[in-house]
């Protein structure tokens, strides 16, 4: 057998790179970090909550190549036996905290984005306006509506206050019966459900329902696949027990050789938040809901019923624990490199996960080899080429350590030149559903802290473009319009839906989302962005 590591040195030397100095190359970590939940019964398929720390994973903003999502799930239909797909149909809600590549204004505090996503990413919504595709052949930009009179959220995601260092940010998807069943999509003849996966927040300046996909954004893809008719989420429970990681995609890195042909690396600047203890809380309170929880009191009182107080029924919900384990195959690499090439780095070298309590998952840091300061621990840095179990791997190398003529140690990891930012836009065509009815009250304008300016318009909700976009009748708008009147009136910001957390703080959104409606639309009428740019 040939030795592993000189066998290595031959692949990284043959795959492409970016220079970045003689001797340095360009290169990057990523890979899955991974939370042990327990499984609950699967009658519990009402959807979900959960609490996940927020932090600036990285010092500095490295440029668009940069994505990672920070701990979150990925919530997929349920199937009974014999019910899947005979075909491949891949779709689900994997949204959550983080920073992707079209994000057009971005900072070192993460953003929210709903991520839902159609049959085989056929369509993607991320938010109100917020989508794949074009305005010309839009893929998801509709497929979100507005619910709450009280938080605005941007073109670009939702903003968390600046300085978010280790807070708990509570959000979750229950559905609510805000549409009724249709017997036709699009005037074909296949079914839309009336399930309205309505995203429910809680934190320290909002609380409650926000926004929801429209039950035409699943089922949409029917027209042309009509065998995946009742297959899709406008319809489908929800699968209970989700995968719980930390997917991220790319953070900066560079590689050297020396002159024996030994291979070492550096990676940018990367941290956890850390409580007084030293310990790191990233997950808490994984909840699984059935749809009993919420949906029973609702529908009863739309109609003609009770109010229901928006209370999620304790007795329909089962929250996961954490067993002990975990993981990560988090890798240094070139770009290009194969997956079955990368190398795993050392990571429980330092770091431990472990369950503070049963519902709350983290890590324990070894103290020897992270550097802690103020709220957040930092990962090291440098790493040797080596082997464990006789397959390569990245073993933590002290500072110190490294050797001085390879330059990594006089690297600046810092953000990547570019150009500013093009606007978010919406179209502007007079007789388009953006204009016509068109908006009661604006433009008002928003400024983030993420340096740039929403410009938004108060929308009757019935009109506001998703809804126009969600194929409903006037009479099925109107309809829902009542409906969420009824919410409106009932559902404040300022109580709790979700059960709050047991530990830790709640995170703040940014304050300049959090909206007063104008006199008289206080109710039936929601905030819509329409433009997000930089400050001028």
């Amino acid at each position: 057998m040939k030795p592993v590591l000189p066998l290595l040195s031959l692949i990284l030397a043959g795959l492409p790179s970016l220079l970045v100095s003689a001797d340095v190359e360009s290169g990057e970590m990523a890979g899955y970090l991974f939370g042990p939940a327990e499984k609950v019964p699967e009658e519990f398929n009402g959807g979900f909550s959960l609490y996940a720390a927020a932090w600036p994973l990285v010092a500095t903003y490295p440029g668009h190549k940069f994505q990672t999502g920070l701990c979150g799930t990925w919530m997929h239909p349920q199937y009974e036996e014999g019910q899947k797909p005979t075909e491949k149909c891949y779709t689900d809600i994997e949204g959550g905290l983080g920073w992707w590549r079209d994000t057009h204004f971005p900072t070192t505090t993460p953003k929210f984005i709903m991520g839902g996503v159609g049959p085989n990413f056929s369509f993607i919504a991320n938010g109100p306006g917020y989508g794949a595709g074009t305005w010309e052949k839009p893929r998801g930009q509709y497929g979100v509506a507005q619910l709450t009179p009280w938080l605005l959220f941007p073109l670009d995601g939702l903003n968390l206050k600046q300085g978010t260092s280790g807070e708990l940010f509570g959000y979750g998807y229950l559905p609510l019966p805000l549409t009724n069943p249709k017997t036709t999509t699009a005037g074909k003849n296949v079914p839309t459900g009336n399930q309205c996966w309505t995203l429910f927040l809680n934190t320290a300046n909002f609380k409650g329902p926000a926004t929801f996909f429209t039950p035409f954004f699943w089922s949409q893809a029917t027209i042309e696949h009509p065998e995946w008719a009742g297959m899709l989420l406008d319809s489908r429970p929800a699968g209970p027990n989700k995968a719980i990681q930390m997917e991220t995609q790319h953070v900066p890195a560079i590689l050297a050789r020396d002159a024996a042909g030994k291979d070492f690396a550096r990676v940018a600047p990367t941290a956890f938040p850390v409580g007084a203890d030293g310990t790191s809380t990233v997950l808490h309170r994984l909840t699984a809901y059935k749809k009993a929880a919420l949906w029973d009191a609702v529908q009863q009182w739309f109609a003609g019923g009770a109010p229901a107080d928006g209370v999620i029924n304790a007795d329909a919900s089962a929250v996961h624990t954490f067993r002990e384990g975990g993981g990560s195959n988090w890798s240094i690499y070139r770009p290009g490199t194969k997956r079955e090439e990368k190398v795993p780095l050392d990571w429980k070298s330092f770091a431990t996960s472990f369950t503070p309590s049963p519902i709350t998952f983290g890590y324990q840091w070894n103290e020897h080899l992270t550097r802690r300061s103020g709220s957040l621990v930092t990962l090291p840095e440098y790493y040797a080429l080596g082997t464990h179990d006789q397959k390569p791997q990245w073993t933590v190398l002290p500072p110190k350590d490294v050797p001085a003529d390879l330059g990594l140690t006089e690297h600046r990891f810092e953000r990547a030149p570019e150009q500013p930012q093009e606007p978010r836009t919406t179209p502007d065509d007079a007789a388009g559903c953006w204009k016509t009815p068109g908006p009661k009250a604006g433009p008002f304008k928003a400024r983030l802290g993420d340096g740039s300016v929403v410009t938004y318009y108060w929308y009757r909700f019935a009109d506001q473009p998703a809804m126009l976009n969600a194929d409903l009748t006037d009479e099925e708008r109107e309809q829902v319009q009542a409906r969420v009147e009824k919410l409106h009136r009932a559902w404040t910001k300022d109580r709790n839906y979700l059960t709050p957390p047991d530990v830790g703080t709640l995170a703040h959104l940014d304050p300049a989302l959090i909206l007063t409606p104008p006199k008289g639309l206080e109710v039936g009428y929601v905030p819509i962005a329409t433009r997000q740019e930089l400050e001028r």
